[in-house]
């Protein structure tokens, strides 16, 4: 089953933390994104790539974790007809007005709990004079702060049972299995999802608290391999936990950098090497237990809290 294409890209993640001067000091000083405005708790912010008005609403909370993940769809008419097939699911929450820059938007639920919008309706960023790029072609001009990261790319939550969830993503939201751990007693551990020919967009992977609704890690491209290997040096210089990286995934073959912003959430800058999924009878690729034992793609071992790691805490 390929792809319906009826999600355009997975837009922009609302994230809580209880930290949130330190939260926005990170994402804007060291990952380098702009802030576009502000409301009550909450700060909008985006990269320099994304074409939406924001990327990333940061909302101080009592704990950290991620409230809701935006999904744009391709039409009007598929905002309808997603809405349709989720109603008949008997995961919808409702109709909600949108964050600013965004119009009409439905809010529901994954079968583990996962809180997610879609919408059409969608004003295009335009940048103040001093964020005007040169290229006409990009949506901002470089901030040459931090990190930079150009986009967001994707979601990786933890779920108490993966294979419900990405069933649902698959035949009720049109997304694709490129890839998954099959454990071998049976159990589906993992799985990656596309909506395009990206190799993926959002994961399920398995919660071992058997917790509902948590995150595992929200997901940043950069331009090039390289930038992730100096972004190791800019997090250590600012005294940002890094947890696992840079190195290679076996899965999805993504050059990654896992670290801890100071809310407690799992951030990842990835480059997965232009990596695309083109071919529209792509077949699922599984992965086996013991083949998942023999750690990432240059033999460096998973490390232990990235299965136990998640939030909010539990």
């Amino acid at each position: 089953m390929a792809p319906l294409h009826e999600i355009a890209h997975v837009a922009h993640v609302e994230l809580l933390t209880p930290e949130p001067e330190k939260s926005l000091w990170f994402f804007t000083e060291v990952m380098g994104l702009t802030e576009n405005g502000a409301d009550g708790d909450s700060v909008y912010l985006r990269t320099w790539d994304d074409y939406e008005h924001h990327t990333l609403k940061l909302t101080a909370h009592a704990t950290s974790g991620i409230r809701r993940t935006g999904l744009r769809t391709s039409s009007r008419e598929a905002l309808d007809r997603r809405v349709k097939a989720v109603e008949e699911a008997g995961y919808g929450v409702g109709w909600r007005d949108g964050d600013p820059g965004i119009g009409p938007t439905y809010v529901f639920r994954d079968p583990d709990g996962h809180e997610l919008e879609i919408y059409w309706e969608s004003e295009w960023y335009d940048a103040p004079p001093e964020l005007t790029p040169s290229l006409k072609n990009q949506a901002q001009a470089y901030p040459a702060r931090g990190v930079c990261v150009r986009r967001l790319d994707h979601v990786n939550f933890l779920a108490a049972e993966v294979e419900g969830s990405t069933e649902f993503v698959r035949d009720v939201l049109g997304g694709h299995p490129t890839e998954q751990i099959r454990l071998d007693d049976g159990t589906i551990a993992g799985r990656w999802l596309t909506f395009t020919n990206k190799s993926y967009d959002l994961v399920y992977t398995r919660d071992r608290t058997g917790s509902h609704g948590r995150l595992h890690h929200v997901a940043f491209a950069t331009d090039t391999r390289e930038d992730i290997l100096r972004a190791a040096d800019i997090f250590l210089d600012k005294g940002v936990f890094i947890e696992t990286g840079p190195h290679k995934h076996a899965i999805q073959q993504t050059f990654f950098l896992y670290v801890y912003e100071p809310g407690g959430n799992r951030i990842e800058l990835c480059n997965p090497c232009a990596r695309l999924v083109l071919a529209p009878d792509w077949q699922t690729v599984t992965w086996t237990e013991a083949e998942r034992a023999k750690g990432q793609a240059w033999g460096l071992q998973t490390i232990a809290s990235f299965h136990t790691h998640g939030t909010p805490p539990v």
